[in-house]
C-alpha cells in the first residue's frame, strides 16, 4: 500500500512538466507529502531566487515558517549549510550540536530536537535545500533518506525542466511570483486568525482546506480574503477541529 501511495506522489510530483503547473502550491504540497511519508514532524523548503540569495517559500507549519525565516536572517543552520555544499546535513541531536548555536536555540524554542537537510541539486545546478524537522532525537533511517532525496530530486527536475521547456528567466519569475504569493498568504492568514479569533497555524490549515476542497489556488483565496469578501466567512472556511489537519 505505502507503495502505491509513494507512486502517486511521484506522479504529482511530475505535475510541474504541465503548462498550468503552479509553484507556491506545488512547494506547499512537497512539504506536506515529506510529513506524511517520511514520518517527520515538519518540513521547509528554502530555494534560491534570481540573485542566489535563498528565500523561505513552503513550510509544512507556522513553527517551521517562522523557524526558516530566523534561519536566513541568522545566515546559520544546517539547511544553508546544505545548500552552500549541496551535500546533505542531518543533526540526529540538535541541542548536542554545537555548529549553529543560535538555529539551535531557535529550533529548541520551537520544540524540534532533529533536523535533517537535503539538497535540492542536479547536478552540478544547486536551486535550494529541503529540510525535515523531528520533536525528537533521533537518525533518519536510510529508507526514508533514500526516499526523501527522491522526491526532492524529481521536485528539482521538475523546476529545473520548467525553465528549459520555456526560457531562462521563467523558473526566476516563477520562484519570485512564489515569494509573491507567499506574503499574500501571510497576509491573509493574519486576517483569518483575527476574523475568526484562531491561531496563525489553525488559520493555514483552515485556508489549506478550504483551497483543496474548492480547488483553488492558496494565493487566489489569500486574495479573496484580503479583498474583505464574505467568502472569507463563509462556512467552507470553518476552523480546522472540523476539517481534520494533518500531523505538524
Amino acid at each position: 500500500m505505502i507503495e502505491t501511495h509513494l507512486a502517486d506522489v511521484f506522479v504529482e510530483l511530475s505535475d510541474t512538466l504541465v503548462d498550468d503547473f503552479y509553484v507556491v502550491d506545488f512547494l506547499h504540497s512537497l512539504t506536506e507529502r515529506c510529513v506524511k511519508f517520511l514520518d517527520v514532524s515538519a518540513a521547509g523548503l528554502l530555494l534560491a531566487e534570481g540573485q542566489g540569495a535563498l528565500q523561505l517559500v513552503a513550510a509544512s507549519s507556522e513553527r517551521t515558517r517562522l523557524l526558516g525565516l530566523f534561519q536566513l536572517q541568522a545566515d546559520q543552520g544546517p539547511c544553508l549549510d546544505c545548500y552552500h555544499t549541496g551535500t546533505p546535513v542531518s543533526v540526529p541531536d540538535l541541542p548536542h550540536d554545537g555548529r549553529w548555536p543560535r538555529f539551535t536555540a531557535a529550533a529548541a524554542g520551537v520544540g524540534f530536537a532533529a533536523v535533517h537537510a537535503l539538497p535540492m541539486r542536479h547536478g552540478t545546478n544547486i536551486i535550494g535545500a529541503l529540510s525535515l524537522f523531528d520533536t525528537t532525537p533521533g537518525v533518519l533511517a536510510p529508507d526514508k533518506v533514500r526516499i526523501g532525496q527522491a522526491m526532492a530530486d524529481v521536485a528539482t527536475i521538475g523546476l529545473l525542466q520548467q525553465r528549459a521547456i520555456h526560457d531562462s528567466s521563467v523558473l526566476t519569475q516563477q520562484l519570485q511570483n512564489a515569494l509573491n504569493s507567499r506574503i499574500l498568504i501571510e497576509q491573509a492568514k493574519g486576517v483569518l486568525a483575527e476574523r475568526l479569533q484562531i491561531s496563525m497555524e489553525d488559520a493555514f490549515t483552515t485556508m489549506r482546506n478550504a483551497a483543496r476542497n474548492h480547488n483553488q489556488r492558496l494565493a487566489t483565496l489569500a486574495e479573496t480574503i484580503i479583498s474583505g469578501s464574505d467568502v472569507a466567512t463563509s462556512p467552507f472556511l470553518a476552523p480546522p477541529h472540523e476539517t481534520p489537519a494533518p500531523p505538524l
